[in-house]
């Protein structure tokens, strides 16, 4: 771990910057397609609920084919995938780039403390979607390629800790989308956020 004027910087093998989601690359015809199909599943997943929608439902808004649906998103969460993507790299680049305390310039308590409280901002605002896409099949949520991002910054910022990979995996585990809906309506979010910054100050 090095410390120079831009902030923290990972010694990893894989920098911070080489794990964020990158755009996709498509010809003009699949990405017509892919935003039609990404503007009907928004609407319809915020009119009607994410599980209430259907792939049907969602390739009939976009006059698509089924088939080009399916092979395109696998399925329903596939879907959400795909439609947080954009949403992870706006985080993601305040993340590398952005003012402190979420970007680099401030000490590295300050900016897990921030990184927790704007990921929960991000989470509750799609939590639906990040519930389908991290619960599809076990083990969903860490194969997902933004999980790895996530992981990768707070260890970063956890590096003076005895344990740094497993230390950011137990601060990510409370912001896991089912654990986070199952609780919110028994605790509510300023006990949420006021438990998180507890436990990383506890980390630190």
């Amino acid at each position: 771990m090095t410390q120079d004027s831009s902030g923290l910087q990972s010694t990893s093998p894989v920098p911070l910057e080489l794990l964020r989601t990158p755009p996709p690359k498509e010809r003009a015809d699949a990405a017509r397609n892919r935003a039609a199909v990404l503007e009907a599943a928004a609407r319809l997943f915020a009119e009607h609920g994410v599980e209430a929608v259907s792939m049907d439902q969602v390739a009939a808004a976009a006059g698509v084919g089924k088939g080009t649906l399916f092979r395109r998103f696998g399925d329903k969460s596939g879907l959400a995938v795909a439609l947080l993507d954009a949403r992870e790299r706006v985080l993601q680049g305040a993340v590398l780039s952005g003012p402190p305390p979420l970007g680099p310039g401030a000490p590295a308590d300050e900016r897990l403390a921030a990184f927790l409280d704007a990921y929960l901002d991000y989470l509750l605002e799609h939590l639906a979607l990040v519930r389908m896409s991290e619960t599809a099949t076990p083990g969903a949520r860490y194969r997902i390629g933004a999980y790895r991002f996530w992981h990768r910054h707070v260890a970063i910022l956890l590096a003076a800790t005895p344990d740094p990979d497993h230390t950011a995996h137990a601060l990510l585990a409370p912001l896991a989308a089912d654990h986070v809906a199952a609780l919110l309506p028994e605790i509510g979010e300023p006990r949420m956020r006021t438990g998180l910054l507890r436990l990383a100050r506890a980390a630190m």
